[in-house]
């Protein structure tokens, strides 16, 4: 089995067979489930419908107030209230243990560093869930409805994933991070297309080299790449970042992939010949070296996000210290840094890293998701450029009309004194690894790793059997409305439409930017989405999913969906076909007609059929009850029975 395979293996409900594999469905344990304010907006939608019963257990689920706010939004904006207030209620009313208000940390920063540990399972309402991988767990992002059920019921459902290995071999120089390395991933591979909806387990010849920091970046940047997850094996680093919390630390696994795991595919790169990394707009794999794309006119610097780790942030600064050395900062721009939690931000005022910052021209601003989300009081301006190290450069990802660049911290602090693109290497070669080392937090004293295997050791549980389902839906008729590749969840709905309940107000949201006459089209009848690969990558928001049925969407096809839209559709019982046939997607055009037989897996374009890949029967039970609440609401726990 792979890493994945045996977490999921040690976790599954009911499961007789000593091992998992591809395609497998399992009901499983969760262990830990995670959301933010705005996804509590969604979840709690879910709750209400649920009758708000009592947690599975109040002290594993994670709520965290991060991505509309700060301190001019909380004191100004009443759509922040509003979800502010929703959480602290649902806090007090839950008597959660792992409550954080506004401006305490990013959801992944304290979670990663302080909570989750090895061999376990989360399910966040965040695509950046995949992040704490980086520890060695199995972790997720899933649309809200699917981690509300998972909150209240201990337990999900999830299909065992095709895998691929990335192995990172050699040195990496120092000052060149997870950042850089998972933008040359992006890069050579591509988003959504090795990795898609897959398990990506990284490994290294040098493994002790890559601390928890780097791992959580190249973890966290998963998302991006496509993958379902993406984990590290958990070893001695991991264990000493355990063996400095005062709890949290006793119920680690270090599970192992077999020898003979299979990969579907093995990609390889050599870390010594990594170069600084710069994404171009408008998609985080449009990567070059540095050097390509020196000397660009920049109109902000942005340094921050969940993906910019602590380490990070103190290598901009040294780089900024050594940059203030030759130049001035040019005058009047705007450059903002916000640090991942409360805890960073005061270790890095102790060590006097935050002046550095100041001294360079940034503001350093209350932690939250800021700029990255571009939905607080933090915006770029429309046409703006800005160099960022935040993970997505979606259009209007920073605001409406912004232009986001990624890098690393280090090349934004090497760019922000002239407010052009600059390599960081000159700077870099300048500053001391032991002087950096210094400022890191001291790891604790590992135990002794001992490598797990699953506990199959239980009794297969009794599970309720069910009736083939057949699909709801009959045959679909409608007229196609034809996107693009990599129609990104941002697209469908951009983020400051995720406070919205109201079904019309959503509807009215859709598209908002990309295809402003979207709605209107649906009502002419075009009413059928056709796209390429990619639909709905991004976010976890089920926003998206809300924002095609309440606009009146009958269906949608494409070669392919990212894996949590998916699960969001199929909860809200949107039907989806994933046709690869190239000659399908030549032959339709806007307007033209389809008809869908549903149970049969046909589309039809005049006179020409062509057949969409099987949905799995957990799904289309799903689908066929109306979505995964009326399911819960029928089944309880027994609607994930396999």
């Amino acid at each position: 089995m792979t890493l994945t395979q045996k977490i999921l293996r040690h976790h599954a409900i009911g499961w007789t067979r000593p091992w998992v594999e591809t395609g497998d469905i399992l009901r499983i344990r969760v262990d830990w489930t995670i959301s933010s304010e705005l996804a509590w907006n969604g979840m709690n939608a879910t709750y209400e419908k649920l009758g708000r019963p009592k947690l599975a257990n109040g002290e594993r689920f994670y709520l965290a107030l991060d991505h509309t706010v700060d301190p001019n939004t909380l004191a100004n904006d009443p759509r922040t209230q509003k979800l502010v207030r929703l959480s602290r209620e649902f806090a007090q009313e839950a008597r959660l243990k792992h409550f954080y208000d506004a401006n305490e940390t990013i959801m992944h920063t304290k979670f990663y560093r302080d909570l989750v540990q090895p061999g376990q399972t989360v399910i966040g309402a965040d695509s950046h869930t995949s992040s704490h991988g980086g520890l060695g767990t199995f972790a997720i992002g899933l649309g809200g409805a699917d981690v509300c059920i998972a909150m209240v019921l201990g337990e999900t459902w999830i299909q065992v994933p095709e895998a691929i290995q990335v192995a990172y071999n050699n040195r990496l120089p120092f000052g060149i991070t997870g950042k850089d390395v998972i933008l040359k991933t992006l890069g050579e591979l591509g988003r959504n297309t090795t990795a898609m909806e897959r398990s990506v387990e990284y490994v290294g010849d040098a493994l002790e080299d890559f601390s928890t920091d780097f791992r959580f970046t190249v973890a966290n940047m998963t998302a991006e790449f496509g993958g379902l997850n993406g984990i590290f094996p958990a070893d001695r680093a991991t264990a000493a970042l355990l063996a400095s919390r005062h709890s949290d630390n006793k119920a680690a696994l270090y599970f192992r992939a077999d020898e003979g795991a299979e990969y579907v595919a093995r990609h390889a790169f050599d870390l010594s010949k990594i170069a600084p990394q710069v994404a171009k707009p408008f998609s985080p794999d449009n990567v070059f070296p540095v050097d390509q794309v020196a000397g660009m006119e920049m109109q902000g610097m942005f340094i921050g996000a969940c993906t910019t780790t602590e380490e990070e942030l103190i290598l901009g600064a040294m780089v900024l210290r050594q940059a203030l050395e030759n130049g001035v900062p040019k005058p009047d721009a705007p450059r903002l840094m916000v640090p991942g939690s409360r805890e960073i931000a005061e270790n890095l005022r102790a060590k006097g890293l935050l002046a550095i910052y100041e001294r360079a021209g940034f503001r350093v601003g209350a932690s939250g998701c800021s700029m990255c989300l571009g939905i607080a009081s933090d915006k770029a301006g429309p046409g703006e450029n800005w160099l960022s190290s935040q993970n997505r450069n979606f259009e209007n990802r920073m605001g409406q009309g912004s232009i986001a660049w990624l890098a690393s911290a280090p090349t934004v602090a090497a760019s922000a004194i002239s407010m052009r693109i600059a390599d960081p290497r000159p700077l870099l070669a300048a500053l001391s690894p032991a002087e950096f080392a210094s400022y890191l937090k001291p790891a604790g004293s590992p135990p002794e790793i001992r490598i797990a295997e699953p506990d199959t050791s239980s009794v297969a549980a009794a599970h309720a059997t069910h009736a083939a389902a057949a699909h709801a839906n009959g045959v679909i008729r409608g007229h196609a409305q034809l996107f693009g590749n990599h129609v990104d969840t941002d697209a469908m709905i951009p983020g400051e439409f995720c406070h919205l309940v109201e079904p019309a107000a959503i509807a009215d949201a859709a598209f908002r930017y990309v295809r402003p006459d979207f709605r209107a089209r649906v009502a002419r009848g075009e009413d059928i989405c056709v796209a390429g690969e990619g639909w709905g990558s991004g976010s976890s928001r089920e926003h998206a999913a809300w924002a095609l049925k309440y606009s009146g969407v009958k269906a949608v096809i494409a070669k392919s969906v990212a894996y949590i839209h998916k699960r969001n559709l199929v909860n809200e019982a949107i039907p989806f076909f994933l046709v690869h046939d190239d000659a399908f997607h030549s032959a339709v055009h806007d307007g033209d007609a389809i008809s869908i037989d549903a149970a049969a897996g046909v589309v039809r374009l005049g006179t020409r059929e062509f057949r969409a890949d099987p949905v799995s029967a957990i799904a289309l039970r799903i689908q066929s009850a109306g979505g995964v609440v009326p399911a819960v609401q029928k089944e309880g726990k027994e609607a994930f029975s396999v």
